[in-house]
């Protein structure tokens, strides 16, 4: 009998869906703040801003997987979006998020294998989808998100943009 784990999850809103990545892969969460634009970066790098002394590339997710950037109403009064600091193999990444959620923890038997299209991200940046209330929560693998050769576009946005 296969011993029942669990797993932590940052869950975030990106349009009408929510999504998470593993907590192990989350530096920290920052509210809106001014982002640097820089040219002749891939279509979906919405630019860099200054965390701390430190330059971080902000990749937008509505722009690489077409998804509708979600409308705040004026008496939400929740977190209204900012970033989420992701560590992918040492190299930390901004994504751009509409609402944060809350960590949620997940019992690895509930992970279900996604359906083949959801709102335009494909099932290789998927893990798996877990039935949340009326909802589905879709699990974000954020190391198949960007390709290496991606990364590596990434980082060098991010260094020619810090000198």
């Amino acid at each position: 009998m296969a011993e029942n784990t669990q797993i932590q999850l940052v869950t975030f809103q990106l349009g009408e869906e929510i999504y998470g990545v593993d907590i192990m892969d989350v530096k920290e969460i920052v509210k809106v703040t001014k982002v640097r634009p820089i040219p002749n970066a891939p279509y979906y790098v919405e630019g860099i801003f200054n965390l701390r002394r430190e330059i971080i590339p902000v990749i937008n997710l509505h722009k690489r997987f077409q998804i509708q950037k979600l409308e705040q109403t004026e008496e939400e009064n929740e977190f209204e979006g900012g970033f989420i600091i992701l560590n992918i193999d040492n190299n930390k990444v901004g994504i751009i998020i509409d609402k944060i959620a809350r960590v949620v923890t997940i019992n690895t038997e509930d992970i279900k294998d996604p359906p083949q299209m959801i709102s335009g991200i494909g099932t290789e940046y998927i893990t798996g989808v877990v039935r949340q209330d009326s909802k589905y929560l879709i699990m974000l693998d954020i190391r198949r998100i960007f390709s290496a050769k991606e990364m590596q576009k990434i980082i060098a946005t991010d260094v020619v943009a810090s000198e």
